[in-house]
Formats: C-alpha cells, sequence, structure tokens
C-alpha cells in the first residue's frame, strides 16, 4: 500500500483538515487533524481511524499504523509551542 492509498482510505471516511503520513508499505505513522474528533478519547479517536482500513489490518496489508490525533484547536496549540 502507498501513502497515497492509505490517506485516500482515511480521508474517504474523516473529513482530515490535515493528514501526514510516512512509512515503509506496511508499517505507518500518521498525524490525524480533524473537527471529528471534538469530544473524543483517545481510544475513540484511534478506533475511529482503524475503521476506516477495514479488514486491511486483518489481512496485514496495513500491518502497524501509529497515529497522533488532534483536533483542530489542539493541533492549533501544539504548532504554537
Amino acid at each position: 500500500m502507498t501513502s497515497e492509498e492509505l490517506q485516500a482510505l482515511i480521508s474517504a471516511n474523516i473529513d482530515c483538515e490535515h493528514i501526514e503520513l510516512s512509512g515503509d508499505g506496511r508499517h505507518w505513522y500518521a498525524t490525524i487533524v480533524s473537527s471529528i474528533f471534538e469530544g473524543q478519547r483517545l481510544i475513540q479517536r484511534h478506533q475511529r481511524v482503524y475503521a476506516t482500513l477495514g479488514g486491511r489490518m486483518q489481512s496485514d496489508e496495513v500491518h502497524a499504523l501509529s497515529m497522533k490525533t488532534f483536533t483542530p484547536a489542539e493541533w492549533a496549540a501544539q504548532n504554537q509551542n
């Protein structure tokens, strides 16, 4: 899987204001900013992103996805520091 394909999968189901991906095709690191994360705990945010991948995690097409998830306000505060 390419970063473009992974980004398209995530963006198709989550309205992302910002998304950064890096990885080797199976192991991925993502930074995702979306207002959909408002009021959600970290585990809920990650579950939401994992849900966008469907069976790709179980089929090992995406072996690992490490992520940082932010609301737009959290992202703005993060980038001020």
